[in-house]
């Protein structure tokens, strides 16, 4: 089996070989090894792919750094009070999403990768987040602020950052450039040897890296290095889709982002082997599972495409267009699983979902959120075409008609969690999705960034008045979804890699089965996705009559013995039945 070093060897050579030529691969190396601190003896075989990463008790909180704030307090203080009250051990991983200076994009305009944001708290408070869950933090790899110094040092010519941003040449094809913004692809900077045009894929105040020059790779293992030692387990490679750029291609998923991707896996694992890596590329589905690879690439991928499906569900009342997506869904390869998640800082992407909706019924989703208080954000092709990008709208807001009580609302809110919490992978949950934020229509205004509509900063004093406040829409939605972890970590049947398989029982209900690993428990999650009552026959489910079936959920029975024995759910109830209690 091939070595650590051999392994970053080869991966080196493959990236870089046609830049710089063999002779300085030896040295990159080299400097990639002590960088990384991989001088101590390293598991020369590497990190065997099992299992043993994750469990069915891992459930990720998303948020960011400042999204409670009380007076007077680091708010990475009060977030980790916020944990410990309210959350305790239902969550077991923390994305704190970009905790350092930044200039925009709350956070992904990077000035200092190698500090803490002063205004949430310094890096000991990191470290004592990271004492108390695994830690999850944003490797902003495509790009960083325009007013960084590194770009500072760049215009002036000068190190570092010289030669660490990508410059279109005129001879550069750019025909094909598929990217999520309408702002220009370039801006012209005034450098010390002439105007530029520096490659912008967000906006012109996130510059993008030049990768190709290895010494970009070098500052990232340092960063890698310094967040390893501050507690960091778990890597999430922002926007690693489109960090090399090739003339007359798209610029996106190109055979050298999966190299880097694997690099960096190979040089993390070499020196913290229960590290994770996650990918985010919001990119056509068949295009994001390709980030697994041979098992060397992510071990965790975003689910992209399950946001918009299940809010299509929910919101049209029919499962068949997630049914049919689930049953080609593969399974991840032990050592790999997917990354579940309803709602993020982000809006619901929509490129995910190209080929599995089609135009129509794109427009009929967009059309009800918009109607559900919803906002978009659009996307130009290399034609000069616009499309819709993402909506942009909090996930209680997606699911609330305003022809309807608060109560229908809560109930597809659970259900949408309880389907979350059921799936093959690990689950991440938005901190606003936990306690049923609303729509934040004043920060949109205040930012003019349709995404601040789910990035609500709550007081602590507020948040917490309505958490205790029983019969509130927040305090209802955490105190649910609650339950439901609580329920989903005992079962082995929910481990992330558990078998799955899709059920297909009509539009009103979707459903799959989950079996653990040593194949002695079943749980059969049935839901329906309607807001009227429905039946489904017990024999549709082939359950082993000799098995004893009881729901989790609402502890009832199902008696096989019966002479038509069915399953009756409610409107938008969900059903976990399980021939075994643990």
């Amino acid at each position: 089996m091939i070595g650590q070093k051999e392994r970053v060897h080869f991966l080196t050579g493959q990236l870089y070989r046609s830049v710089v030529g063999d002779e300085s691969i030896n040295n990159i190396v080299d400097d990639l090894i002590d960088t990384i601190g991989a001088s101590v003896p390293p598991n020369e075989s590497g990190p065997a792919h099992s299992t043993d990463l994750w469990s069915q008790r891992d459930v990720a909180l998303i948020t960011y750094g400042d999204s409670i704030v009380d007076e007077g307090s680091k708010p990475l203080r009060v977030l980790r009070d916020f944990c410990q009250t309210w959350l305790g051990n239902c969550v077991t991983w923390v994305h704190i999403l970009p905790f350092f200076p930044w200039t925009s994009d709350d956070g992904f305009s990077v000035l200092d990768y190698s500090s803490v944001n002063q205004a949430l708290g310094d890096w000991n408070d990191i470290s004592d987040i990271a004492t108390d869950y695994r830690l999850m933090a944003d490797l902003v790899l495509n790009h960083c602020s325009s007013r960084s110094a590194w770009f500072e040092n760049f215009k002036q010519g000068i190190d570092p950052g010289r030669d660490y941003f990508f410059t279109k040449e005129p001879s550069f094809d750019v025909s094909r450039v598929v990217r999520p913004r309408t702002s220009d692809l370039t801006m012209p900077v005034l450098t010390s040897w002439g105007e530029q045009q520096v490659w912008c894929t967000f906006s012109h105040d996130q510059v993008d890296f030049d990768f190709s020059n290895p010494a970009v790779l070098l500052e990232f293992t340092r960063i890698i290095r310094l967040y390893l030692d501050r507690g960091v387990r778990i890597f999430r490679l922002d926007a690693v889709a489109f960090t090399w750029k090739r003339s007359g291609t798209t610029c996106i998923n190109l055979p050298e982002a999966h190299d880097l991707v694997r690099l960096l896996r190979a040089l993390i694992e070499w020196v913290q082997p229960d590290a994770i890596i996650i990918t985010e590329t919001n990119v056509p589905n068949i295009e994001n599972l390709a980030y697994f690879g041979q098992r060397d690439e992510a071990h965790c991928i975003y689910n992209f495409a399950l946001p918009p499906l299940l809010i299509h569900t929910l919101v049209e009342a029919d499962s068949s267009r997630i049914t049919r997506w689930l049953m080609s869904m593969p399974p991840a390869i032990l050592g790999t699983t997917y990354f579940n998640f309803l709602a993020s800082h982000d809006g619901i992407g929509l490129r995910p979902v190209e080929g599995l909706l089609s135009e129509g019924e794109l427009d009929s989703m967009i059309d009800q959120l918009q109607e559900n208080g919803a906002l978009l954000s659009w996307r130009e092709h290399a034609d000069g075409a616009r499309t819709v990008y993402e909506v942009n709208v909090s996930l209680f807001n997606a699911f609330k008609k305003s022809d309807e009580a608060v109560d229908r609302t809560l109930d597809r809110m659970i259900l949408a969690h309880a389907i979350l919490l059921g799936l093959e992978g690990v689950p991440a949950i938005y901190l606003h999705s936990f306690v049923a934020t609303n729509n934040d229509l004043s920060r949109v205004e205040n930012t003019g960034h349709n995404r601040a509509i789910n990035r609500h900063q709550w007081a602590l004093d507020e948040l917490t008045g309505l958490l205790n406040d029983a019969k509130s829409q927040h305090a209802r939605c955490l105190k649910a979804i609650k339950q439901l972890i609580d329920m989903r970590q005992g079962q082995p049947a929910f481990h992330p890699n558990a078998t799955q398989f899709t059920l297909n029982c009509g539009r009103s209900i979707f459903g799959f089965w989950r079996q653990s690993l040593d194949r002695a428990q079943s749980i059969f999650c049935i839901y329906n996705v309607t807001p009227i009552s429905t039946t489904i026959a017990a024999a549709s489910l082939n359950l082993v009559g000799s098995d004893s079936w009881r729901d989790l959920i609402s502890g009832e029975t199902v008696d096989l013995f019966s002479e038509d024995p069915s399953i009756e759910l409610a409107p938008y109830q969900a059903v976990w039945l399980t021939n075994t209690m643990t």
